[in-house]
């Protein structure tokens, strides 16, 4: 019998190391409280968020779109507010507009006044936290993606109404955001040639007829035309037609006001267009629709389900991604902004080593591709 004190063989068992949980493995900005904002054309939206995507506590503001200057103010009150509550390590702003690949300046947004804003460098400058800037609906896409409609997928596009379409691409767990950061502006994929005149100047783009701008123009115009069919929604704003927006479209025609449920019909049609021909071109395994005017519910996502059917290509021989609407509502964009801004070094580390892989990998194909043309030669 060998005595208590006596040196023994550890068992396999034992000399397996512990594994250490995930999260205590995990760098510390990854495990902290974080503030999302998002910065619409009409509202800003923060949040404080848990890196399980709960949101601690909201807080909201009107947008000021005068000046670039009043903006950023409007950030830095809004995060200033949040965090004084909340013991916070970073920042994600959701940008309506074109991001640059640094993530750092917006080099232009149709609905705000900025123009090649350093917006990361002003921010970090005036809050002292580490800041990251993406176009909102990238970061209400990564939400979708990590916490809503779309986990668990690894093919997703997702498309957000809101005043204009913003659209973003998570793909096997990356943000595709193109070669200059500006990948998903699908509102501005022109759909009619020589068609509406759109506020970044051009013509026909497809959120002139599906977006929530589109659809408070066309109840204005029903509206002002004086017509008897359009008596519900000028009552829902007291005779102010101006007042009319999406929201009070969907109210009216949740009430069973025809008018109003058939210029949501239209919206749905249109945005059933867009979504046919994103799926063309991207082949994702879900499309996830979110923002605003998708509150409208199946008002809205009835007609359009039922136009990208039928406007498919290749219908019949191919599978056919999901539609659904968005799980996470109005608070999509600055939860996954304070996602991003949470994890993107991890992020980053991630998709160099997937460039890696995929630069290696680069001589095997070229070697494949040069075996396949010596046979067919020899053929």
């Amino acid at each position: 019998m060998t005595p208590d004190n006596a040196a023994r063989t550890p068992t396999r068992a034992e000399r397996r190391p512990s594994r250490v949980p995930d999260v205590e493995r995990r760098p510390a900005f990854t495990r902290g409280l974080a503030i999302g904002v998002d910065i619409g054309g009409t509202r800003v939206k923060a949040g404080v968020v848990t890196p399980d995507g709960e949101v601690l506590e909201r807080a909201e503001r009107a947008t000021p779109t005068h000046s670039p200057e009043a903006t950023e103010d409007a950030i830095v009150d809004i995060v200033a507010d949040l965090r004084s509550r909340h013991r916070v390590r970073s920042v994600g702003v959701g940008a309506a507009g074109f991001v640059d690949e640094t993530r750092s300046t917006v080099l232009f947004a149709p609905h705000l006044a900025w123009r090649r804003e350093p917006l990361r460098a002003r921010l970090v400058e005036r809050t002292r936290l580490r800041v990251v800037v993406e176009n909102d609906a990238n970061a209400a896409a990564w939400a979708e993606y990590r916490y809503g409609a779309a986990r668990g997928e690894e093919s997703v596009v997702m498309v957000t109404l809101g005043t204009g379409i913003g659209g973003g691409i998570v793909r096997d767990g990356l943000l595709e955001r193109g070669r200059h950061g500006m990948a998903g502006e699908f509102g501005h994929m022109t759909l009619v040639p020589d068609g509406r005149r759109c506020q970044c100047g051009d013509r026909g783009c497809w959120e002139q007829y599906a977006g929530g701008s589109a659809l408070a123009s066309a109840a204005c115009e029903i509206a002002a035309s004086g017509t008897p069919i359009a008596g519900a929604l000028v009552d829902a704003v007291d005779g102010d037609v101006a007042l009319l927006n999406g929201r009070v479209v969907s109210h009216c025609a949740e009430a069973g006001d025809p008018a109003s449920a058939g210029l949501i019909r239209d919206v749905g049609t249109w945005l059933g267009i867009g979504l046919a021909n994103l799926a063309a071109a991207l082949d994702p395994s879900i499309l996830v629709v979110g923002g605003g005017v998708s509150a409208a519910g199946e008002l809205l996502m009835g007609p359009a389900r039922s136009t990208f059917t039928h406007s498919l290509t290749g219908r019949g021989f191919r599978p056919e991604p999901l539609v659904v609407v968005a799980q996470l509502g109005n608070d999509a964009g600055f939860i996954g902004a304070a996602d991003l801004a949470r994890t993107s070094p991890r992020r980053a580390e991630v998709r160099a080593e997937a460039l890696r892989r995929r630069r290696s990998a680069a001589p095997a194909r070229a070697d494949r591709a040069e075996l396949r043309h010596r046979g067919h030669r020899a053929r």
